[in-house]
């Protein structure tokens, strides 16, 4: 990990900052002064000090999240948006978001400091399920859907096949459905209603991977229980496992 990355991942400064704090020769490792951006820091090896203080990683640390609608998925804005980044910072420990809501959806979101973890997460190859909850009018064409199903729908130049699509009640005049895909593409789910000739009036994340949105409420953010906890790392254990077969199985082919 770089230097500058290092310091801000301790919460020491942003990176544009630690990034002064060393040039300024306030940082050293194993006893001697840094000034070097590119250096690579060892977190299990080397002892970082920022002004004769001694600077240790936080603990991976994993948040779920119900993000309300109407705010960004960002940890920044320029033109001053509304952004979870208030929410985040009443934690005790710098996170990010683990993949993203579009502005006007809601729902589940993972937050972690875990980068090995969400690179798992979020690789396409792994093909991680999202389930959603979506709120349509009018009610969309059973035929239409069962197409859908079997054959799939070309989204980014990428075929799209939900694995699943429900009717779960009307309310009022709108159609509850609930829908999960595997791809991860920005807005997927709104493009596919978009297709099947339906407008979404709400959206809401419930599932993603192995963990679910529950009681949660919009805007709240709790540390994953020790049930969800392992559930999560047995999960992103098989996706590692799966990882390492399809090297094995591709040498075994050179």
């Amino acid at each position: 990990m770089r230097l500058n990355k290092f310091l801000s991942f301790c919460g020491i400064a942003s990176r544009r900052k630690a990034e002064n704090l060393i040039l300024s020769g306030k940082v050293s490792i194993n006893g001697k002064i840094v000034k070097d951006l590119s250096y690579k820091v060892d977190p299990k090896k080397d002892k970082v000090f920022v002004e004769g203080k001694l600077i240790t990683p936080p603990p991976k640390v994993y948040y779920l999240f119900y993000k309300p609608k109407g705010i960004l998925t960002s940890l920044y804005d320029p033109h001053h948006k509304e952004t979870i980044k208030p929410f985040l910072d009443k934690l005790p420990f710098r996170v990010f978001p683990v993949g993203r809501l579009d502005k006007h959806s809601e729902g589940l979101i993972l937050l972690t400091n875990d980068g090995e973890l969400a690179n798992l997460l979020l690789h396409p190859r792994y093909e991680v399920k999202r389930v959603y909850k979506v709120w349509v009018s009018p009610k969309l064409e059973e035929e239409k859907i069962e197409r859908l199903i079997k054959s799939g729908v070309i989204i980014e130049n990428k075929l799209i096949k939900p694995l699943s699509f429900d009717l779960l009640r009307a309310n009022e005049d709108k159609w509850i459905y609930q829908i999960t895909v595997k791809e991860g593409i920005k807005r997927e789910v709104r493009k596919i209603i978009n297709y099947l000739g339906g407008k979404v009036y709400r959206l809401v994340r419930v599932k993603f991977g192995p963990l679910s949105l529950g009681n949660l409420k919009p805007g709240e953010i709790r540390p994953l229980s020790k049930k969800e906890l392992r559930k999560l790392f047995s999960f992103v254990s098989q996706l590692k496992n799966s990882k390492i077969l399809d090297k094995t199985s591709s040498a075994e082919l050179t």
